[in-house]
């Protein structure tokens, strides 16, 4: 969805051919990635930080356009909320200090952004859903004023041919409608990108899928939404029903899955399906057909294939429909240098830490990178809807919540605490990143965070829902609480000091 489009509005002759052409690229893409050379290389790992802009009464400032553009910096991109700001970093090798570079590079350009943002009257936080976000937030007006995101706010609109509806349980539910999908600007995220030659694609991203629950269970932290008090990451559920295209109270709804889901299955043979899989059950939004993709495979000849040298067909139909179908996990398809796959884990929250996010995603990647060659014996005791349950409950009840797991290959899952399951897996992710050539010392460092917040039971939704109880305590009304602790976490974020090591007192 980083591409920009050239125009909003579509006939049915642009959908017409751009159908023609997905069609085309799932043929190609069989085709390169068969090819003996596409996607070998150096294992890497990339990231993408969401963060949302506030101005001095903690509330969402809707300036991200002019921030973009006074930074000037190709890692700095919009967002499609008005009030939300994106910045990436350039992939490192995993091998080394892989969390300690990319986490230099983040700060550096949260910085940069945090300068151009004062101009502004802005202030960057880094957390998944803002506390102190109303309902008179959200309309035409939050989604970012570029051709892309209105055309993908009116795509939406179109398919869905009806109000949005947010349904969400908890301890406070929510429950509300809107003629817009302009909600699905209140999620942020720390999305990070593992590199994966075709050969192995389909055992690391069915482990990315079992490890995808037990992890957000240790990092939660979006316990509110509107003022109401939800789910520890509110964001999964909220996401999902504010995108969804599917027309309410029809056959359709739940005969197709949603737009934004964990997955239907696990991967049998590799990246091709999950691709084709997002043609075939999801009509497409944006039908921008791109020149430069040429004739496929028979015009470009050996480089086009992708030799390791060259660059890759852009494929540029398939990735830009593809980046409308948001799973939890999906393939990126990349034509640079030769081309090759990566693993989109997108479920991972902003914040509260740049160490935080980076320990969340030191664990995650070092899981599957151990659970990947064991895939095959797992499988048979290890259910796709297994997979699926202990992902929302991982998001509803965080560290209390009950997931299931198997207690050795071949048997059958059973019952486990999730605390008591990641403290289990802790010693596979060491294994994992030393496998792949981590230094130990940044294993053990980033290991160490992620193990002392589960211990302590401290996560982002747990602070938050502590410090509000206890000002809410003191008396101090609902909307002066929420304004006081964004104040108070943006403070403490700002210290780097990990979220279980945060005071309580706001």
């Amino acid at each position: 969805m980083g591409t920009e489009i050239p125009h909003e509005s579509f006939t049915e002759e642009d959908f017409v051919r751009f159908r023609e052409r997905l069609r085309r690229d799932l043929v190609d893409l069989e085709t390169v990635l068969a090819g003996p050379c596409f996607g070998e290389g150096e294992r890497t790992l990339g990231a993408e930080l969401e963060l949302f802009l506030i101005g001095d009464r903690a509330q969402p400032l809707p300036v991200s356009p002019q921030v973009v553009r006074a930074a000037d910096n190709p890692q700095v991109t919009p967002e499609m909320g008005a009030f939300t700001i994106e910045l990436a970093t350039p992939p490192v090798t995993l091998a080394g200090r892989p969390f300690t570079t990319m986490g230099a590079r983040m700060r550096e350009v949260i910085a940069l952004i945090r300068a151009r943002a004062a101009t502004f009257g802005a202030r960057a936080i880094p957390i998944s859903i803002l506390p102190t976000l109303r309902r008179e937030d959200f309309g035409p007006g939050t989604i970012t004023d570029l051709p892309r995101y209105r055309a993908l706010a009116a795509g939406l609109r179109r398919l869905r041919q009806g109000a949005f509806r947010i349904c969400i349980d908890g301890p406070d539910p929510l429950e509300l409608t809107s003629a817009h999908p302009a909600m699905a600007a209140a999620n942020t995220a720390f999305q990070v990108h593992l590199r994966a030659a075709p050969r192995e694609f389909a055992s690391l991203f069915n482990a990315a899928m079992m490890l995808t629950g037990p992890v957000l269970a240790a990092s939660g932290n979006s316990p509110t939404f509107l003022g109401h008090r939800l789910w520890h990451e509110t964001r999964i559920a909220l996401f999902k029903q504010a995108d969804d295209d599917r027309p309410p109270d029809s056959a359709e709804s739940t005969l197709r899955p949603a737009r934004v889901s964990f997955g239907n299955g696990w991967v049998r043979d590799g990246a091709v399906e999950l691709f084709s899989e997002a043609v075939a059950l999801y009509e497409p939004i944006l039908p921008v057909c791109s020149d430069r993709d040429g004739d496929g495979v028979g015009v470009g000849g050996a480089r086009a294939l992708g030799d390791g040298v060259g660059t890759a067909l852009p494929l540029s139909a398939l990735r830009l429909h593809h980046g409308t179908v948001w799973k939890w996990n999906r393939p990126v398809y990349d034509p640079a240098a030769g081309g090759h796959l990566r693993i989109e884990l997108r479920a991972l929250p902003a914040g509260p830490t740049v160490d935080d996010m980076l320990a969340n995603a030191a664990f995650l990647v070092g899981g599957i990178l151990a659970l990947a060659p064991e895939v095959p014996g797992l499988l048979p005791a290890f259910p796709f809807a297994l997979a699926e349950r202990n992902f929302y409950r991982a998001a509803q009840h965080g560290l209390d919540a009950e997931l299931g797991w198997p207690r050795a290959p071949g048997q059958a899952p059973s019952p486990v605490r999730a605390v008591d399951l990641l403290l289990s897996l802790l010693p596979r992710a060491e294994a994992g990143l030393l496998a792949g050539g981590v230094a130990r010392d940044e294993v053990g460092h980033y290991l160490g965070i992620f193990e002392r917040r589960v211990r302590s039971a401290v996560t982002g939704a747990a602070w938050q829902l502590r410090a509000l109880a206890a000002l809410r305590a003191r008396g101090v009304t609902p909307e002066e609480a929420r304004r006081r602790l964004v104040e108070r976490y943006l403070l403490l974020s700002n210290t780097g000091q990990p979220v279980h090591d945060w005071p309580i007192e706001v």
